[in-house]
């Protein structure tokens, strides 16, 4: 292949997530990123829903795991227009999608009522599909560990703003 034919950089797809200087966010947070309007003008939200500090720590994939079961029906009660919550690879958070736009201030909220509700309230009988008809890997829960990260991600405080401490 000659160099007149490779791809370049600017032939590649822009992935957002990718631009962002991890080493400048202060997790936890809500950051707003960006909204897309479709063809008939319908409007979705993203937002990262960043609960640990990238390459500082990451949750353990099970206690992960229960956090994302148990949060796809805690947010859904309290974020309008809720359509996903899927967590990153790097296990430091979320994705959020949603119809239309809510401030960071009131997605920050949903997910602190979420996170205490899990943190001192929830039990197993509150943590949905974790059975093999239900959940493409069931073993691979741990109510306990979410129980212990959303503690420690509370204790921080959540902000509504990635670089500024504003704790909602």
């Amino acid at each position: 292949m000659s160099d007149e034919s490779k791809p370049t950089q600017d032939d590649k797809p822009v992935v957002e997530s990718f631009q962002l200087d991890h080493t400048k966010v202060k997790a936890p947070y809500v950051r707003y990123i960006d909204t897309e309007t479709g063809p008939n003008g319908d409007v979705i939200s993203n937002y990262d829903l960043r609960l640990v500090q990238p390459n500082e720590n990451a949750i353990p994939t099970a206690g992960l795991h229960t956090i994302e079961h148990t949060i796809a029906v805690l947010l859904r009660e309290r974020i309008p227009g809720y359509i996903d919550c899927s967590p990153f690879g790097c296990r430091t958070g979320f994705h959020l999608l949603t119809w239309g736009t809510h401030s960071t201030e009131d997605v920050a909220r949903a997910l602190k009522e979420s996170l205490e509700f899990i943190a001192y309230k929830a039990t197993w009988d509150d943590v949905p599909a974790t059975t093999i008809e239900s959940c493409g890997n069931y073993r691979d829960h741990s109510l306990f560990t979410a129980k212990e990260w959303c503690k420690d991600i509370l204790a921080k405080g959540i902000s509504s703003d990635p670089f500024e401490r504003k704790v909602v």
